[in-house]
């Protein structure tokens, strides 16, 4: 099991709406049928991590905040970005990339959102327009403070 970053958009986007800001270089198609459709990209050579893209509905995400309290959300519709990183490899060069990646969907989206580490810490949020980063130690170990614009 490696590191998993998951992002999480609410609302129905279109997959390939966030496909060319996750993955520039092109994404593959799940073709298993019965399953939901989702797009992935193999980005650990060139950023440290491999990247799935997914829609769903009646969502529930819970995680914990700064202080130790559970925070719970639960959308509609949405859209997640999941980054895996691999656990024996140095998160230093990956994380930057991952961060700089959500940056970069979260300035090209207005919806709310959220930035969940291994399905359990709380590192960033988005509601109603107001970002938010959660866990500071987080941000500086890895140098990526500011890095998302508030």
């Amino acid at each position: 099991m490696g590191i998993e970053y998951r992002l999480t958009l609410a609302g129905d986007i279109p997959l390939g709406d966030l496909a060319p800001l996750v993955a520039p270089h092109g994404v593959e198609e799940s073709t298993q049928p019965g399953y939901p459709r989702l797009l992935s990209a193999d980005l650990r050579e060139e950023l440290g991590y491999t990247v799935t893209i997914y829609a769903g509905s009646n969502g529930y995400l819970d995680a914990e905040d700064d202080n130790g309290t559970q925070w719970e959300w639960e959308p509609d519709t949405y859209t997640s970005v999941v980054f895996d990183l691999r656990k024996n490899d140095p998160p230093e060069g990956a994380v930057p990339s991952m961060v700089s990646t959500v940056a970069r969907v979260l300035a090209s989206r207005p919806e709310d959102a959220a930035l969940v580490l291994n399905g359990n810490w709380l590192l960033l949020t988005r509601v109603a327009g107001e970002l938010r980063a959660h866990r500071p130690s987080w941000w500086d170990t890895y140098g990526v403070r500011g890095m998302v614009a508030h």
